[in-house]
């Protein structure tokens, strides 16, 4: 029996290090990718601004472009600091880092959010765009008070649900950047205008980037449940945990 118990306990050692690199590289990945658009599509916007406050909003006077900054800026800032919000090891091993980075980013998001729906409608990607972005924005803002106020009703694990939620909201300006080329090149080889393909891809891509990162998030929520579930549901002898203390005490018998 003992010998049965600990071939389970090492089956389950070794599935654990596969999910864990899975997760570890899934990381990795939303990291670098944040951190790259956050410092490269913000600084060129800080560099001009000792030319001119956002040219491509030039048009609009300087409030709407000074707005503009802003939102690019604080949008920058969340995005930034976002991977440490879902970190595992920051919230275990430095609480205090995670609840100031997460007021940072809280606050960021509180005044990009709000920033987007004031420039939302003079959008140089045209009215899809500027629906796209307004809606992106009110969801975020949503999300972001949602797993404020769970925290603040000490729900744990609501706030991390919210926090979730949250992360693919703040990354939904990724995405449009990842996707935006390859929708253009599907789009010229359709037949597009290489012009009109770039407009029709980025416009496109704000009103759906929201959507995507959204049901990406939900289906992992639902997958760490599923987990969740199923070893609770595991008998006591599968338990890795319990495998492994059985063994010993029969051992010592």
């Amino acid at each position: 029996m003992a010998h049965t118990e600990q071939r389970t306990a090492r089956r389950d050692g070794r599935r654990r290090p596969r999910g864990r690199t899975g997760r570890r590289v899934a990381y990795g990945f939303l990291s670098l990718t944040a951190v790259a658009v956050a410092v490269l599509f913000v600084t060129p916007y800080l560099v001009s601004a000792s030319a001119g406050l956002a040219p491509d909003y030039a048009e609009q006077g300087s409030a709407v472009s000074l707005v503009f900054l802003v939102h690019v800026v604080t949008g920058g800032l969340a995005l930034l600091l976002a991977p440490l919000q879902i970190a595992a090891r920051v919230r275990a091993r430095s609480p205090r880092l995670h609840r100031v980075a997460g007021r940072v980013v809280l606050g960021a998001i509180a005044v990009a959010g709000c920033t987007s729906l004031a420039i939302a409608p003079f959008t140089t990607g045209g009215p899809v765009a500027g629906v796209g972005f307004g809606t992106t924005g009110i969801v975020w803002l949503v999300c972001a008070a949602a797993a404020f106020r769970a925290i603040r009703r000490r729900d744990v694990a609501g706030h991390r649900r919210w926090a979730v939620r949250t992360f693919a909201l703040t990354y939904t300006a990724v995405t449009l950047r990842l996707l935006h080329v390859p929708l253009t090149a599907v789009l010229v080889v359709l037949g597009t205008d290489v012009g009109v393909a770039d407009d029709r891809a980025y416009a496109t891509l704000a009103l759906v980037s929201w959507v995507i990162d959204l049901a990406v998030a939900e289906w992992y929520l639902g997958t760490r449940r599923r987990r969740t579930a199923s070893r609770h549901r595991r008998p006591a002898s599968e338990h890795p945990v319990t495998a492994g203390a059985a063994a010993e005490l029969e051992g010592a018998a």
